[in-house]
């Protein structure tokens, strides 16, 4: 069943808490701050002032927009324009994959000026009512304009790299020489998560003399919480005493199952250590809130046309970790800090795949 969410100028919210390590520069410099609201909204038609000049509506993924990661970032994203500028914005909820052409059609019925599809499971039909409706800009977060399509803008984010810092952090941190990873569905974006993860570890393993293994498992999907609890339950009962997810809303259960077992998480996309902050030891970000903003700002202004794709990462400080880090100590975090330097600067480069995994060397 389709929801259709909006708010007018003066219905923004505040409540969210990404922060990234590297902060303040714009797509240009990615890190800056987000603003933040209350997770309310109003169903139905929205209510815009005459300041509305700019309509963007956004399409979830099967994960819905309080998935606490990257359909809840960008929909912040969404929700500062509606502050900051007074643009009209909305999101179409997708309970199941057959909803995302039925929202992509209705958000072009909308009048919709910008269409945000999240997540690469849309992008088939991303990419079809892009080349459908030419007069409308759209969007993709976590996906490539594979196919050039003209008025099509593909945002991608070099997810191994924060990846790499948690990874490192875990084989650190862990007692039990055991750490875990749990994905959602299997694809080329979160095999990032998941090699940029197994690639940390590798490193820890190189440079500190430790032998830490990592057990992976995938949920194949997206939005089962307790297919996440129950995967992370039988990862601590085998040992693992830290569990790192790239699986959306089914992360949550991967947190609960942590909290239940008095053992450790790694959350991903923003900061989720609220949801457990005795026992979430750090995440690993990706400021899609700061690029859905960015972005759409430059669509609307005329500075980028589409029929691109953009990489973002620790370059562009549009990734990385939270300041926050009680639970692991000073040491292991000063030295996931120098590690992502390391990774701006080149001199480390994070496995993406299996393939550069095999080949990585510390």
């Amino acid at each position: 069943m389709r929801e259709n969410h909006s708010v007018s100028r003066r219905g923004f919210i505040g409540g969210m808490g990404a922060v990234a390590v590297f902060a303040g520069l714009g797509l240009a410099g990615c890190g800056g701050g987000s603003s933040t609201s209350d997770s309310s909204s109003d169903s139905g038609s929205s209510s815009t002032d005459s300041e509305a000049s700019y309509k963007l509506e956004m399409i979830t993924d099967t994960g819905g927009v309080n998935d606490q990661s990257f359909n809840q970032l960008s929909w912040a994203g969404l929700q500062q324009l509606n502050e900051e500028k007074g643009w009209e914005v909305s999101y179409l909820e997708s309970k199941q994959e057959a909803d995302y052409a039925t929202n992509l059609d209705k958000a072009v019925d909308d009048g919709s000026n910008l269409i945000w599809g999240v997540g690469f499971a849309m992008a088939d039909a991303v990419e079809k009512s892009a080349q459908q409706n030419p007069d409308v800009k759209f969007a993709i977060v976590d996906n490539a304009n594979a196919s050039d399509v003209s008025n099509l803008t593909g945002v991608q984010f070099r997810a191994q790299e924060p990846s790499f810092m948690v990874g490192y952090i875990a084989a650190c941190f862990t007692k039990t020489g055991k750490v875990g990873f749990v994905g959602g569905v299997s694809s080329d974006v979160i095999d990032q998560f998941e090699f940029g993860y197994k690639g940390g570890v590798a490193y820890a393993n190189s440079t500190k003399g430790t032998s830490v293994e990592v057990q992976a498992q995938y949920a194949e999907s997206f939005s089962d919480s307790a297919k996440g609890k129950s995967i992370t339950q039988k990862m601590f009962s085998d040992g693992c005493d830290i569990v790192f997810h790239a699986a959306g809303g089914v992360g949550t259960g991967v947190i609960e199952a942590a909290k239940e077992a008095n053992q450790y998480a790694i959350g991903v996309d923003m900061d989720q250590s609220y949801l457990a902050e005795d026992n979430v030891i750090t995440s690993a970000l990706k400021r899609v809130d700061v690029a859905v903003v960015d972005v759409s700002t430059r669509i609307e202004s005329g500075d980028l046309e589409g029929g691109t794709t953009i990489s973002l990462g620790m370059t562009e400080d549009c990734v990385g970790i939270p300041e926050g880090h009680d639970i692991i100590g000073d040491e292991i975090y000063n030295e996931a800090v120098e590690i992502g330097e390391k990774i701006k600067s080149g001199d480390i480069k994070p496995p993406a795949n299996e393939s550069e995994l095999s080949s990585f060397s510390a």
